[in-house]
Formats: C-alpha cells, structure tokens, sequence
C-alpha cells in the first residue's frame, strides 16, 4: 500500500538544504508495509506524556520553609508499579548479559538509525545519546525563539562526557534553516576522565570531543568535574557569566547502577537535583531544560518532577525511539522556563544544602503540599511508561525462546523501516566534517587520542546472578575467573618493553603554554588515562586486601628479570662515540638512579661508557598504597631526579631512570620530559634490581632541548616542595590537602606516541604487580 497522503521533506546529502517531495516518494522499505507496520513505526516516536496544568493555579512553588525538612513518603500506588516492574526485570537475573544485549539489539525496533545515521549524515561523535538527543531537539524544538530571533544561542551541558549532546545540536544548527546562521556559544561539565581520584564506574573514559575542546569544558578548582559540589555549582555560574543568556540546558547524568538495578532511581535521585538545581540557577527567562530520569516512582522524583512543573510552562515526559525499550530510561523536557525570581527563595535554600545528599536525607517536600491533581497525572505518566516497558521486556522474554523465520524478517523489515523514518522525520542531512566541532582547529589530538587505548566503558560479563556470586570471592578467585586471567598468570621475559619507542628529541612543543594546576590531593589512584581501567581497579583491589611492602616482595622464580648488562649493552648500541684530537673514543657518561651493586659490576664490560651514580626515589609508603606514583613525596623525588639529570648530561649522555608507575598526569608529563630531551625513550620491566615497577632508558641526551623545559621543571620542583611543606604535624606523603595535579597540558599528553607508550608500560608494570602479588 501507499503512505498517506502527506508531503514529506527530503534533503539533499551535499549541503543540507531540504526541498519537498510528492507524497509516493516517502522511502522505498515502507511503500509496500502494512498498515499495522506503519502504525507501529509510528508509535516509536509518539511516546510521550505531557502534563497538564490546572487553570487556577493550583500548581505553585512551595514555601522554602517547608521544604527539606521531612522525610520522604512512598506512595503506595508508584510503589506498587516498582514492585511489579522489579519482579519483570528479576526475570533476566539469569541471563548472561552478552547474550541478552545481543539479542535485545536485534529486537530493537530503532536499533538500526545510529548505523544509518553515521551513513547518512557523517555525524560527529555519533552514539546513541547522539540519536536520542536528535530526536528530542526535532519532537520539541526546545531552542528559545527568542534566541533564535536574535541570532545567538547559548547552551550549557551538564553530566555531558562524552559529548554527543554538543555535536547532535551542532549537527542541527548547522544543517536547519532555522538555525544554521545562529551564533552559538556552549560550555559542558563532566566527570574530568583525566583525574586520576574519579572512580571507573561513574567516570566517561571517551574523551574523543573533551580532548580538542578542553577550554569549554568545567571541571571546577579541584579538577574533578564533579557537578555535585556546592563551590562547583558557583563556579559553574561564574564559567558561563559571559553568556547574555543560557537558553537550554541539558543533563545526562547517571550512575552504573548494573549491580542493583532495583534501586537505580534511588541511587541517583540526588544527582537528579542537583543537576535540576543548577538549571534553575543557570538558566534565563524562557529557556529549556532536558533531563535524564529514570522511574518516577519514589518521593524524591515526585517532588522534583512537581517542581518543575511550576517553573516551566509545558513539562514533557518522552522516550525516544531510539532509547532502548526494555530499559527505564525517560527524558524530562521542560520549556519555558519562568525565570528565576519565580522561585529565588526556594533556589536559594536548595543551594545552600546543595550537595551529594541532597535528596538523601529529607524529602524536597512534604507529601501533603503536593495537590492530588498532580499525583493523579503524575501515576497516570508513570503507569503508560510501566506498560511499555513490561511489554518489552515480556516480548523479549518470549522471543529469546525462539524466533521464526518470519518473525526475524518482520522485525528486521520494521527495523529497516524505523531509520528511513527517522531521516524523515527529523530532516537529518549530510554534515562536512569541516563543520564538525573537533575539526582539529583547536589540538591535534583528536587523531592521536583513541590511538593504543579503547574508549569504551567496561564490559561486563556473564549473569546478573553471576556477577553477585564474583563479589563474594577474594580478589585472586575474580582474577582467575576473570578476562586477564591468563596474562596476569604469564610469567615475565627479558623482552618486556624492548619493543616500545619513544623516538626523539621532540622539537614541537609549545613550552611557553605549560602551565601547573593543583587541586585537591588524590586520596587514591582510581582511572588513569594512561591504563586499562579493568587492570588498574584488579591493582586496587588487590592491594587494599594485602599487606604490601614492595621492598621485600620476593621475585618469582619462574619471571626471567631482565639483566644489567642488556641494557647497558643497548646504550652502547645506540650511543655515537665520536673521536676526539687524539684518536681515542669520547666516553659517555651515563647517570644511573640505582644501587652501584647491581649496575657497577657489569661497567667494565663497556669501557666507553662511564656510570654516575645517584639515589633513586623512595617508592609508595604503606598508607599510600593506591596512590601508586600519585604520591606526592615519590613526584616531588621524582621529578628531582628529572631536574638533575637534565642539569648534569652533557650532550649525547644516557640516563636510568625507574620508575613506579606512570599512571598521573605529573608522571606522564615527565617521560614527555624526558621524550622531549632524549633521541629515544624506551623502558625495561622488570628492571634489573628486582624491585617492582620499570626502568626507563633514555638515550642521546640534547641540552638545547633541555635547557628549554629546565626553568619550569624547576619551578613545578618549588611548587611541590612548598605544599608539602605547608602541612605542618601531617605524613608529608598523605596529610597534604592539595596537590600538584598536572603541568603539562592534556592536548600534548595525548599527541602522538606518548599515550600508546604510557598505556604499553603500565600495562606491563600492573601486570607484574598483579603477577607477584598472586603469588604472595
């Protein structure tokens, strides 16, 4: 049969204007469905609910003297809904996770627009998020006339990481007519993936967009991003002080709730309101809010769902299509917004008890202040998204039973249907990369970022059910059971590191624009961008369960630790020894951070080459023991040997350096030193002394370049030495409450090979940790 009669709109791939078609050329996979296909289609993209405000103004802000100060109140009628839904969900405790996703993503009826999409459309950073907040800008079109009239729109971006939010509303900026002339500014907050203390559950480690707009991005004056602090949420204010305006913002924020999905909504209820109250506070008369939810069955969702309905005109509740079905996930689109000085005094009250608990401790309202007209809509939303979701869930169920031939190619006709409809419906047109976001006029990084390390979040794996059982072993039963199990259990070769190069000296380095940051002292060493997040959470379990001492860890018999004479073998290959007046060979001196016992006795095997000799830096103390080399004592040390070593060589000299680990921002920026001073940088694990950890080797040393970087390195030394100095009665390696956190810029951390070098190395380094630590 033929679509009804309707004109649709078709846009041309090169640039982006659209111009009408007939009615018969809607797209050919949907021509000759049936109606009940066509209806089905349809309703993907219709599910929303609206609420309806009351003529008498029966929906008012509440007085803030009554707000936080009672306990929450279920209601029974939402938690019947919880419980009914709970016990669906309960029915994939079960199921291995690989095996459901893969075959939920087949039942997918949208699962087929993000792969369209990036055909069609050559979308930036095109994910799901990127698809679903597509969907809500052409259903709502929530970008203020006013600003569009104007001709500038500012937005503001919370809980963003990775950034696909941005890049769907500069794909429609860019390709709408409305809005493709818009002078668009926007700035985002995320968890920084780059701090080191920001556990891997909650951070982003995708930072292909972060990584080349970095100076639009809040991470506050910690450096953590975390949106949840009061001083951040001010600071936040102050960032985007030069907007005129904020017309949208936009809140995508969530915690990995995998391991008691029951209690998802309670778990990030605070978030929620927190996230909400920096949209009230941010946000201009007439402007729009869009927010992440999930179920809207606890107190804490009704008080806040209640409060956005009195402070925007219209307050929708919608799945997108091409959000999962089967998964609670619902997004709160406010318009309108009346502005503030509405509800000042209540913003004001929820700043000042803003924070991680904010929805915690006591409810945002009492329950009787809430109208019954209200809860009545309220139930009634909550109730229609219930349905749809038990019935996907129960479809799911059933169809993972078995599925007929004719049934699979309905739902791949009805899937195929779905993304030309989703092209249709929201006009989604060619975008040159030009006109991207991260074109590359900002940082290089963007080509180099994803290079030697995956961006993904952790996989996870097996059963709900078996997941529980894993938490109740010991961290070396999850280990053998694990994915690195066979790797970690390998025992180490002379070869380690032999192979990984770091080629230099580097002549393109901007040093004039290194600048130190400090912030709040990592309490432990939880991401890195410079590891595998799987690996290093293994590291800290292990640790936090074992007494360690690595000074006295005895080796493994069985590793094959690579000798002094090797390496020294490979210095003298690479070392150009030129002739002096008299003939003779000039030596080379080489500076070893070591004991003279285990690299002296091998020297006169290479006349050519004279060793110098000097203290190493003491490795993690004890209470420190997941700081790893964020330790500030080990940096400070650390970075004094750098200093020294770059006052001492003369030119074509070596250098022995070991090192802990390479899992900061402060120790990453060093080997850049380093990279930046010697023709090669290469590291040996284990190194020759036993102890744990690397030694770099750095041949061909350049005093030009050093000389360079020396006055900074100097000047970072004194910061160091002056914060450790300034807590008086505190552990100089823990007691600090600030700590120099980074001096070298993210964008030239992430430029080139250093990344890929750092990720090799310490992926070496902790799988020999773990190695010995099994053993133990």
């Amino acid at each position: 049969m033929l679509v009804p009669l309707q004109q649709v709109w078709r846009m041309s791939s090169g640039n982006g204007t659209r111009r009408k078609v007939g009615k018969l050329q809607h797209f050919n996979s949907m021509v000759a469905s049936a109606p009940e296909t066509l209806t089905e289609v349809q309703g993907l993209f219709s599910k929303v609910r609206t609420y309806a405000k009351p003529s008498n103004g029966e929906w008012s802000i509440p007085d803030p003297n009554v707000a936080l100060r009672h306990q929450g109140e279920e209601h029974c009628r939402l938690q019947a809904l919880k419980v009914s839904l709970n016990a669906v969900k309960n029915q994939l405790s079960d199921k291995n996770v690989q095996v459901w996703h893969q075959h939920t993503n087949f039942t997918n009826r949208a699962g087929k627009v993000i792969a369209t999409v990036r055909s069609a459309a050559n979308a930036e950073v095109c994910t799901q998020a990127w698809c679903k907040f597509y969907e809500i800008l052409g259903t709502f079109n929530p970008l203020p006339g006013e600003a569009l009239q104007s001709g500038e729109l500012n937005t503001v971006h919370l809980c963003e990481a990775p950034g696909a939010f941005i890049t769907a509303l500069n794909h429609y900026i860019k390709t709408s007519e409305s809005t493709r002339y818009c002078d668009w500014s926007w700035a985002a907050n995320t968890l920084n993936p780059y701090h080191e203390a920001n556990g891997g559950s909650t951070t982003i480690a995708d930072d292909r967009l972060i990584a080349n707009t970095l100076p639009w991005w809040f991470f506050g004056s910690d450096n953590t991003g975390n949106i949840m602090i009061q001083k951040h949420l001010l600071e936040l204010q102050v960032f985007v002080s030069n907007m005129r305006r904020v017309d949208m913002v936009t809140a995508d924020g969530s915690f990995d709730c995998q391991e008691n999905p029951d209690e998802q909504e309670a778990l990030v209820a605070s978030l929620h309101c927190c996230e909400a109250t920096a949209a009230l506070l941010l946000l201009s008369p007439g402007g729009s809010f869009v927010l992440k939810m999930f179920t809207l069955y606890e107190h804490s969702s009704v008080c806040l769902l209640y409060l956005l309905n009195c402070c925007f005109h219209s307050v929708n509740v919608f799945k997108p299509a091409t959000s999962k079905a089967g998964n609670s996930e619902v997004y709160v689109v406010c318009l309108n917004y009346d502005g503030k000085e509405a509800v000042r005094p209540l913003l004001s009250k929820l700043i000042r008890n803003y924070g991680p608990h904010l929805a915690d401790r006591e409810a945002l309202f009492p329950n009787a202040i809430i109208p019954e007209s209200f809860l009545k809509q309220h139930e009634e939303v909550c109730s229609y998204f219930h349905r749809l979701q038990v019935d996907t869930i129960t479809e799911n169920l059933r169809l993972f039973e078995g599925m007929s031939t004719e049934q699979r190619q309905r739902l791949d006709h009805i899937r195929d249907c779905a993304a030309h409809e989703y092209l249709q419906r929201f006009q989604v047109s060619f975008l040159p990369r030009s006109r991207w976001i991260s074109r590359n006029t900002v940082s290089p990084a963007c080509c180099s970022v994803s290079a030697g390390r995956p961006l993904g979040q952790k996989k996870q794996t097996g059963s709900f059910n078996e997941r529980r059982e894993l938490q109740t072993l010991s961290w070396r039963e999850r280990i053998e059971r694990g994915y690195y199990a066979t790797w970690i259990q390998r025992h180490c070769t002379e070869a380690g590191g032999t192979g990984c190069l770091l080629e230099g000296p580097l002549s393109e380095r901007h040093v004039d624009s290194w600048y130190v940051l400090i912030g709040a002292a990592l309490p432990a060493l939880r991401n890195s961008p410079f590891c595998e997040g799987g690996l290093l959470n293994h590291l800290n379990e292990a640790l936090m369960d074992t007494e360690v001492d690595w000074t006295r860890v005895p080796p493994c018999d069985s590793c094959r630790v690579v000798c002094a004479a090797s390496i020294l073998s490979s210095i003298t290959g690479i070392c150009a020894f030129k002739g002096n007046s008299d003939g003779n060979k000039e030596k080379r001196q080489c500076l070893v951070f070591g004991s003279r016992s285990v690299w002296g006795a091998c020297e006169s095997q290479f006349g050519d080459l004279v060793l110098t000799f000097s203290a190493e830096p003491s490795f993690a103390q004890r209470g420190c023991i997941t700081l790893h080399d964020g330790e500030p004592l080990y940096q400070q040390e650390l970075l004094g040997c750098v200093v020294f070593s770059l006052q001492t060589l003369s030119s074509g000299d070596a250098l022995l350096l070991p090192v802990f680990s390479a899992l900061t921002r402060v120790t990453a920026a060093l080997v850049l030193c380093l990279h930046v001073c010697f023709r090669s940088v290469t590291f040996r694990c284990p190194p020759p002394s036993g102890a744990v950890g690397t030694v770099l080797v750095c041949v061909g040393f350049c005093p030009e370049a050093a000389a360079r970087i020396l006055p900074l390195l100097t000047d970072v030394h004194h910061c160091m030495s002056q914060l450790l100095r300034g807590e008086e009665g505190k552990s100089q390696s823990c007691g600090s409450d600030r700590q120099v956190l980074q001096f070298v810029p993210m964008e030239e951390l992430l430029t080139g090979g250093l990344t890929e070098f750092l990720w090799t190395m310490n992926s070496e380094i902790i799988q020999q940790k773990l190695h010995l630590l099994m053993q133990t």
